[in-house]
């Protein structure tokens, strides 16, 4: 079984953390770069390392130090458009976290970094002490993300179920207290 370390990215961390993203995007979701949607990823620094109350943490694998995971947490609700009005009243920034970026390389997949990433940016929010609620949203056209996050939280809007469809994205909240796996 090989062994990862758990850890808060660094500014050493960022040409990693871009690749993990970049190749997500491309060869998982298979939208690509689309700038509105993923500006985080070319500035994580900005996004994520700069500000007190959102976080971004890897995974590192121990056999030779690579970064095979990211996970990111920040302070900003859902916007409207393109969600919800509804959706973003529930959850506003400044009271939300919103867990973002949950992404582990295809070769990495299936020894639980995913849930142990989840797992710590949801101890930095209850740390945090401000946040109400974890809010995330999911592309349940990407394999095996719908069941994964459906086994961490309960789905709040399902965009498929609305009327014309939505965006197809699945909205969930996951659990802050002890015992959530």
């Amino acid at each position: 079984m090989p062994s990862y370390r758990i850890r808060t990215a660094t500014p050493d961390d960022l040409d990693a953390v871009r690749s993990v993203m970049l190749d997500t995007v491309y060869r998982d979701f298979k939208t690509g770069y689309v700038p509105r949607w993923h500006a985080d990823i070319i500035d994580p620094a900005a996004a994520y390392l700069d500000g007190a109350r959102h976080t971004l943490l890897v995974a590192v694998d121990e056999s030779d130090g690579a970064v095979v995971a990211t996970a990111a947490l920040d302070s900003r609700g859902p916007a409207h458009p393109p969600n919800p009005a509804w959706l973003a009243a529930r959850y506003p920034s400044g009271e939300t976290a919103q867990l973002r970026r949950v992404y582990v390389r295809a070769e990495h997949r299936r020894n639980g970094l995913a849930r142990r990433l989840v797992r710590a940016l949801l101890d930095f929010a209850v740390a945090d002490g401000g946040y109400r609620a974890v809010y995330l949203h999911t592309d349940p056209a990407v394999v095996g993300a719908e069941p994964f996050w459906r086994s961490l939280g309960k789905v709040v809007c399902d965009e498929r179920e609305a009327p014309g469809g939505g965006q197809g994205i699945i909205h969930f909240e996951v659990p802050m207290g002890p015992g959530v796996p």
